[in-house]
């Protein structure tokens, strides 16, 4: 893992630009708005599209949140080429909300060579936890790299992610 780097401005905006046209993220809404090491924030206004039968929000939609901001947390810490995908999510949902900004933190807790650690809050605009979750990822070169993002998205080739 590399601690020490400094990262690439130009590479952090393409990755928000990757993040933020993710076709499924995109329909509920959800902007990638903060990315640095062991740490990201993103936000989602909540609409009726996310909301249950009973009109608060959907759970499955605070664990969507939860994933994303539990993966975008770890990206920055990791190598270069590393890629990684989540093996385990446990959400505990604390609060509905039929309205409003959710802001979700993301915040890295262990690097290793096959499996991280990272967990994700998600709060409403008077700063009250809605829902936690903790997960765990499969490290892997083969599997959802960066560089497989930027080729889909036809940002080919990816600006370097540290500047040293």
């Amino acid at each position: 893992m590399q601690f020490a780097r400094r990262l690439n401005p130009v590479h952090l905006d393409q990755v928000k630009l990757l993040a933020d046209n993710s076709p499924f993220l995109n329909l509920l809404g959800v902007k990638l708005v903060e990315l640095d090491i062991d740490y990201c924030r993103t936000e989602v206004v909540v609409t009726p599209d996310l909301l249950n039968a009973f009109g608060g929000i959907h759970g499955g939609a605070y664990a969507a949140m939860m994933d994303n901001a539990s993966y975008w947390c770890l990206y920055c810490g990791m190598d270069e080429d590393a890629g990684f995908t989540t093996i385990d999510l446990n959400v505990s949902d604390l609060r509905s909300v039929h309205e409003g900004l959710i802001v979700t933190e993301g915040r890295a807790i262990k690097y290793g060579s096959t499996l991280c650690l990272s967990e994700a809050v998600a709060k409403d605009e008077q700063g009250r936890i809605l829902a936690h979750a903790t997960s765990k990822f499969l490290v892997s070169p083969r599997i959802q790299t960066i560089a497989m993002a930027a080729r889909r998205a036809g940002i080919d080739p990816i600006a370097p992610k540290f500047l040293d």
